[in-house]
């Protein structure tokens, strides 16, 4: 049998830098690839997923990894750029493997995977060799004692269930909390529906909300049909309002008005009137949630208003000043104030006396093709809207107009893949 030569943990990989042979940083270790022998022995590794720059995730085969240890990778030779595509047989260790429960062999009960080591063998190969486990329900009442115990066992020590067997996400969702809600999103798009299930029902209310607004809307509808009905109606009170009108557009009308009745009567109000407009109009775009205050504000005011951690960069842009009620549909409106301006005034200056009145609000019927040439025109993040009656309704901001000109599968977009030379010759 051979010798093993170098064994890590897979959890101390995760979001390692991967780098070239001349130290220029590749990207970043997410995941770790396996493919079962069956009854042959332990899982051969054959490669990890790396993120590189732009958030997209490639495969780099274990024959090009050079060094590896518990603070950096090294590859070299030719790394395909290409989106990484699970294939049928493999299996990735971090996604669907932590959190998968196993039988221990000697009868003592069950237990979860919470990480895997994997050694490199004389021959160069790489294979699963030890899992870490947390003891599980146990089948005597000795070994219930030692419930919650933490142990390395060997690969053989463990019987594995089907991956039809259902699975927690706890470690997944753990080593995967710093990830921007757009990068947790395309690791969900890698996985098959059931993982995908199983780590969306592991979420908070709002971390799955900011996920599922950076997901396909075949997706969000797959994963929001999928969570009990209340859980659902939860998560849609946590997204943006023209964000949930959007997803509930998609759905039948019947199952989309029960998720209404069953939100928060204040934010059910906002998205039913975002419903009522047509998707190619300002109203059909605008979040009706913008900074709003009376001129009577002062900067101070205003500067911790856009200060919110919840708000987005273009949101914070600008703030929207009309008279009361503030809520939209607002009282008439008076102009807006940019933020630039708030950096050029002292905190007690009133925000009357800053107003933009050159800037014509949008009717909320306008076209989008009418709020894309005027945001581009101006330079302009964000763009007021107003009704018939002058009342501020809603902002329409310029990632909203992106959203909405972009191809439906534009997060999947990958364009040309082309092969990048990480050192030496080619030929």
């Amino acid at each position: 049998m051979s010798t093993n030569l170098s064994r890590v943990f897979v959890a101390r990989l995760l979001g390692l830098d991967v780098f070239d042979p001349l130290g220029d940083r590749l990207g970043r270790l997410r995941d770790v690839v396996v493919l079962s022998r069956g009854s042959r022995g332990a899982p051969h590794v054959v490669g990890i997923v790396v993120e590189v720059p732009g958030k997209k995730r490639v495969f780099v085969p274990m024959t090009r990894i050079t060094s590896i240890d518990q603070t950096q990778i090294i590859c070299t030779g030719l790394v395909n750029l290409r989106r990484f595509e699970q294939r049928g047989a493999e299996t990735l260790v971090v996604a669907e493997m932590f959190d998968r429960r196993v039988t221990l062999r000697d009868g003592s009960g069950d237990a979860t995977i919470e990480d895997i080591a994997m050694d490199q063998h004389r021959s160069r190969d790489w294979f699963v060799s030890k899992l870490f486990v947390r003891r599980g329900h146990s089948l005597s009442p000795l070994s219930r004692l030692r419930r919650n115990e933490t142990m390395i066992i060997d690969w053989a020590d463990a019987l594995q269930g089907a991956r039809t067997e259902p699975q927690a996400a706890t470690q997944f969702v753990a080593n995967h909390e710093d990830l921007k809600p757009a990068d947790f999103a395309e690791a969900l798009q890698e996985m098959s529906d059931k993982r995908r299930f199983e780590v969306a029902s592991e979420l908070q209310d709002e971390r799955l909300a900011d996920v599922l607004q950076e997901l396909p809307e075949d997706d969000q509808v797959e994963i929001l049909s999928a969570l009990d009905v209340q859980r659902a109606a939860d998560v849609l009170e946590e997204m943006d309002p023209d964000d949930a009108a959007d997803l509930l557009g998609e759905l039948p009308s019947a199952q989309a008005e029960q998720l209404l009745q069953l939100m928060e009567p204040e934010g059910a109000e906002d998205v039913r009137r975002l419903l009522e407009y047509d998707e190619d109009t300002a109203g059909g775009l605008m979040t009706p949630v913008p900074v709003i205050l009376p001129p009577e504000a002062t900067v101070a005011e205003a500067l911790a208003h856009v200060r919110r951690e919840e708000l987005s960069p273009a949101l914070a842009s600008s703030i929207f000043i009309t008279r009361p009620p503030l809520e939209t549909p607002t009282g008439r409106f008076l102009g807006v104030v940019h933020i630039q301006q708030l950096l050029r005034f002292p905190p007690f200056e009133p925000l009357g006396n800053l107003v933009d009145k050159n800037l014509e609000p949008l009717s909320d019927q306008a076209h989008i093709s009418e709020v894309a040439r005027t945001l581009a025109t101006y330079n302009l993040n964000s763009l007021p809207v107003v009704n018939d009656d002058g009342r501020l309704v809603g902002a329409v901001t310029v990632d909203d107009v992106l959203d909405h000109l972009l191809p439906d599968d534009w997060r999947a977009y990958d364009g040309e893949a082309p092969i990048r030379k990480l050192g030496g010759r080619i030929g």
